[in-house]
């Protein structure tokens, strides 16, 4: 996973729902393929604010690396899928998680 900072993506203002299958498709299996499937295990939320995500909802907490906390996850105008975190400082960071999806 490469972080990169936000002034180097360019996020799409809306995704099809093609774009946003094919998202959690990709998240089901970055995160193992759980048995229970993906809307369960890590249920999220279609959203527009300032750009197209899919947001991990308030109630759910899903952590990276033992201490990074997933917050969404979105395809950028260059096809890539990136994931918010918060890390320890409750910062946010943006990491690539995908070269080219389609």
């Amino acid at each position: 996973m490469k972080t990169v900072p936000v002034n180097k993506l360019k996020f799409k203002k809306n995704l099809s729902m093609i774009e946003q299958y094919v998202v959690k498709d990709f998240l089901f299996q970055w995160v193992g393929r759980p048995t229970e499937g993906i809307d369960d295990f890590l249920p999220l939320d279609y959203t527009e604010d300032v750009f197209a995500k899919l947001e991990a909802k308030q109630d759910k907490t899903f952590l990276i690396n033992g201490d990074e906390q997933f917050r969404y996850v979105t395809i950028t105008e260059d096809k890539q899928i990136v994931i918010g975190i918060l890390d320890l400082n409750k910062e946010l960071k943006h990491r690539i998680i995908s070269p080219q999806v389609y």
